[in-house]
């Protein structure tokens, strides 16, 4: 049996070598790895060997030196992953209470133990460990996810404050002109105008921006959008207020839609 693609390796721990013996006949018809220690201080230096290669972690409770937890709770710490199973022929609630806290154990199984049952834990045991790896590889997934979102998250707003201050410089730079700028779009709304333009306009008609030029006071205007829009440019020159205005029409493509652009010279 393989956990996503690697060998299945289960190391037994018990400082009685009979015990180790008994684990290992239990999964001779298993297609899995077993691996013996005698102590919890000989397990620790095979498992700093093999890196994290185990994917499941039984040990004997009583044992000198080093008990079953206090192993354990050391395992829990530098292989997470790895599932801890604790052996014990005590029937010891506080012990019991102890390793689950502190060794972080998945289960307690008492000595002496049923070979069916676990078998049976141990394949819990092993579907655990893939649903921890899983988990880990779609959490670190989402991380590179979101760390990469943010870095498009940054980067449109960086291009976002860019647009904005070329059109905050694009709209200053027309507003200083020293002719007239009237953009209609494509609806026929008058959409925007510079200082000069709005002063002329405002002397035509009392109401005029973000209204349809269609609507507006002055015919003149209207027939030279509807000749800007038939034949793509116009050109007329005309008293406006007493004041005498050339006034120059061109059509200009902007975001699929074609608008118009008045420009007011006086002559």
């Amino acid at each position: 049996m393989e956990v996503y693609d690697l060998p299945v390796r289960i190391l037994c721990v018990d400082d009685e070598r009979n015990v180790l013996r008994a684990l290992e006949r239990v999964f001779l018809d298993d297609d899995y790895e077993i691996v013996t220690a005698i102590s919890g201080e000989e397990a620790l230096a095979i498992m700093s060997e093999s890196g994290d290669s185990f994917q499941v972690v039984v040990s004997d409770y009583r044992m000198p030196v080093m008990n079953g937890v206090e192993f354990l709770k050391q395992v829990f710490e530098r292989w997470p992953d790895t599932v801890r199973i604790v052996l014990s022929g005590y029937a010891d609630a506080a012990a019991i209470v102890s390793a689950i806290n502190e060794g972080h154990i998945y289960k307690f199984i008492p000595k002496p133990w049923n070979d069916e049952e676990l078998r049976v834990t141990i394949q819990n045991c092993l579907e655990r460990y893939s649903l921890l790896r899983r988990n880990n590889e779609l959490l670190e997934e989402l991380a590179l996810a979101n760390q990469a979102l943010e870095q498009k998250v940054l980067e449109r707003t960086e291009a976002l404050e860019l647009r904005n201050k070329a059109l905050e410089f694009a709209q200053t730079m027309l507003g200083s002109l020293p002719v007239g700028v009237v953009g209609i779009d494509e609806n026929g709304l008058i959409a925007h105008c510079n200082s000069v333009a709005a002063d002329i306009l405002k002397q035509l008609c009392s109401d005029f921006f973000g209204v349809k030029v269609s609507h507006f006071c002055d015919q003149r205007i209207i027939d030279i959008v509807d000749k800007v829009r038939k034949d793509k440019s116009a050109e007329i020159c005309d008293v406006f207020s007493g004041v005498r205005l050339k006034v120059l029409g061109r059509t200009v493509s902007f975001s699929g839609s074609e608008a118009v652009v008045l420009v007011f010279l006086e002559v």
